[in-house]
């Protein structure tokens, strides 16, 4: 949750503040916390008050719920200038290429949760860039995102640009663009060979359509997670898909793996 009013982002869940102390605590404008857990920020609360900033126990958890707009706040919520995403440069993509560094693009994934579960991923498997599109359908870094990443936003670079299909031509020789597909006959286990030794760029699609056409046509190749049945001409009820976020897991495990 947003307070326009001071241009802060409310961080909750006990993993993504605790994350957010160790890692950037100095991005901490703010912080609220239930008696229950004020022995778990007393270092925190010490440092803020150096840096004469305010900290507050709340004798109600409703407070904290308001702060954020959820239940989930798990007993503490930070206060932090809201983040902005970094426009994507050729001097970033340089330096990808240079470094052999793996990128993940988001075509157009909505839902705020997902866009969390995802870099809590990437942090995970050690993918630390991310871009997503300048699109009002992209979600964009949100309390509820921050609180299901589990602490990753701390561990990622989110960045931004205007045309994911743009992006992709820029990368042509340079990185190994795949994209994702449900009617590819290409396993996504095969990533690694198929990228022969380049950097690669992996677009996740859109929680109801997928990557599109544009994008699908500005990649390399397009790979699929192998489904139950998908060899199978045998009729009756299948889950063909995953989430994103669930697909975004075995992919970027395929990549490290």
């Amino acid at each position: 949750m947003k307070n326009t009013l001071r241009n802060e982002l409310a961080v909750c869940g006990f993993a993504a503040v605790k994350t957010l102390e160790k890692v950037n605590g100095h991005k901490i404008q703010r912080l609220y916390f239930t008696e229950e857990k004020a022995r778990l920020f007393g270092g925190l609360c010490k440092k803020l008050a150096a840096a004469k900033k305010p900290y507050n126990q709340v004798s109600d958890p409703g407070e904290l719920e308001k702060l954020c707009g959820s239940i989930h706040h798990q007993g503490v919520v930070a206060m932090i200038d809201a983040p902005s995403v970094m426009p994507l440069n050729t001097d970033i993509t340089a330096r990808w290429v240079e470094q052999k560094e793996d990128a993940l693009v988001l075509d157009r994934v909505g839902n705020a949760n997902n866009l969390g579960a995802i870099v809590r991923s990437a942090a995970f498997f050690g993918v630390k860039n991310i871009v997503v599109p300048l699109d009002e359908s992209q979600s964009s870094i949100t309390t509820s995102s921050y609180r299901i990443a589990e602490g990753g936003m701390e561990f990622v670079n989110i960045y931004s640009v205007r045309s994911i299909p743009f992006l992709l031509r820029d990368m042509e020789g340079r990185m190994a663009r795949f994209g994702t597909s449900l009617d590819s006959r290409k396993s996504v286990s095969h990533i690694k060979e198929l990228a022969a030794g380049k950097p690669v760029l992996i677009v996740i699609g859109n929680e109801e359509t997928g990557i599109s056409e544009d994008v699908r046509n500005s990649c390399d190749t397009v790979v699929i997670i192998p489904f139950a049945g998908m060899e199978s001409s045998a009729s009756g009820p299948k889950v063909d898909s995953l989430n994103v976020a669930q697909a975004a897991s075995v992919i970027l495990y395929e990549l490290r793996k």
